[in-house]
């Protein structure tokens, strides 16, 4: 497909400002959808073929771990999708050129690293996290298994962000649904008909995630148009990498905190033991329906931010915000009411146990229906980040969310130990942070008190 047409296909800076959010969310929300099929498969093929012990291994601590260092690379990425959606909008060709080619070498460098530091420091990290004594094992060779492969996790999450900073949406999706398949096949063959258990869910997620960066390579190499990939080229420029870190250094951070204080969280619960750890873990399958839709309309904001940012129309950054927030807001009606009335049916995909199907559809009657509360947080710190506006949501998120939440466990938990005061850490924190992030965007955030310039090189970082 040749530049013009590409760049036609792409664009997000006219139009109906509803519409082009959702035809650029749709394709974003059905491959989030995929990536927790994807995830949920293990989940569900290792407990119905191998038992709940195994269940928790290939969820709970090892997710909560996966998240904490995946999670960091992936915002320290982020600022490569922001410094992309900008040029791109902008039309600076040779500036999307480097910080292509940077961000697809520090996802290797990020892959390798990472590897090594998850099979080192992984183990210690479930033990100290109280993870039951009949799931440490399981648990540790899952991990293990995990970070061998890590890396082709990681360029595709930076494959697909940039694909995503010019606005294609789509390709990512196909993709995603690739990955999905090829894992669910592997699962059947590995754990139910070979009987390799956690060792062969873990195989499969690695194998699928390798087939999801090889077919975003390839159209990163195929493209003609201003984000081109030519893999003999794939190196640092320092300047770039610079620029790329200094924005998508505060999201790793806030990333990083996010999974320190679940972490936490995730330790206490594991006090509870092994019923409620499994019951933890099918209910972050459930949960999943409204975090890849909220984090869906967040990614979008991003990209419709930065490509307007750097194309000069303030005005439309800021209807597309407000747009994006009563679009978030029913859509997180929808997704509460469907999750509340379906999660004993969704339970028993994952487990027959009635211990576990009992307390599990507690945690999700007692979490469910305050989803709405977070809404603020997401798309305000989305349309933050897509101006370059990194250090302040991220102050906000770590007081607001992290802190607030490390305090709760460590003062409230202590004095009743169960898993409603546990779990009230989470609507309190996204109350408290909303307030934060309203106050902040009508106040003092970038996107209200300047003026964006009409010139579009003065408004790309």
């Amino acid at each position: 497909m040749g530049n013009a047409d590409q760049t036609k296909e792409n664009q997000i800076t006219e139009g109906v400002i509803w519409k082009q959010l959702l035809l650029f969310f749709f394709p974003i929300l059905f491959g989030t959808l995929f990536q927790q099929l994807y995830n949920a498969a293990d989940a569900v093929i290792v407990g119905r073929f191998v038992g709940k012990e195994a269940l928790s291994a290939v969820g709970g601590g090892t997710g909560t771990v996966i998240n904490l260092l995946v999670g960091f690379f992936v915002g320290l990425a982020s600022g490569a999708t922001v410094i992309i959606s900008q040029y791109y909008g902008a039309k600076r060709a040779e500036m999307v050129d480097y910080a292509v080619h940077t961000a697809i070498a520090f996802s290797i460098v990020g892959g390798l690293v990472m590897m090594v530091g998850g099979i080192v420091v992984a183990p210690a990290t479930l033990t100290a996290m109280d993870t039951p004594a009949d799931v440490l094992d399981l648990a540790i060779l899952y991990i293990r298994i995990y970070f061998v492969g890590i890396t082709g996790n990681l360029i595709y999450n930076v494959g697909s962000g940039i694909l995503r900073a010019v606005g294609d949406s789509r390709r990512p999706l196909y993709f995603l649904i690739a990955s999905c398949f090829t894992n669910i096949l592997l699962d059947l063959l590995l754990v139910a008909y070979c009987g390799l258990g956690v060792t062969g869910a873990a195989v499969a997620t690695i194998c699928s995630q390798a087939l999801s960066a090889l077919l975003v390579l390839r159209v990163l190499v195929r493209t003609k148009d201003m984000h081109h990939l030519e893999l003999r080229r794939i190196r640092f420029d320092h300047r770039m990498f610079r620029r790329i870190i200094r924005i998508g250094f505060p999201a790793g951070l806030q990333s990083v905190m996010y999974s320190l204080s679940n972490i936490i969280i995730q330790t206490a619960i594991n006090g509870q033991g092994t019923d409620t750890v499994a019951a933890w873990t099918v209910y972050g399958k459930v949960d999943a329906f409204f975090w890849m839709t909220i984090s869906s309309f967040g990614i979008s904001i991003t990209t419709f931010v930065g490509q307007n940012y750097g194309a000069g129309k303030a005005e439309r950054v800021r209807k597309g915000i407000r747009t994006c927030l009563c679009m978030s807001f029913v859509s997180a009606l929808l997704v509460s009411t469907a999750v509340i009335l379906g999660c004993e049916s969704i339970f028993r995909l994952f487990t027959a146990d009635p211990e576990v199907l009992r307390i599990g559809v507690q945690i999700t009657r007692f979490l469910a229906p305050v989803y709405s509360t977070y809404l603020c947080v997401e798309i305000f710190s989305g349309a933050l980040r897509g101006v370059g506006d990194c250090w302040i949501p991220t102050l906000i998120c770590l007081s607001g969310i992290c802190l607030i939440r490390v305090l709760w466990i460590a003062l409230a938990v202590p004095r009743r130990p169960e898993i409603y005061t546990i779990i009230f850490s989470y609507p309190l924190t996204w109350v408290i942070t909303s307030l934060l992030f309203v106050g902040y965007y009508c106040f003092f955030s970038k996107i209200r008190i300047v003026r964006i310039s009409a010139s579009k090189k003065s408004t790309v970082v």
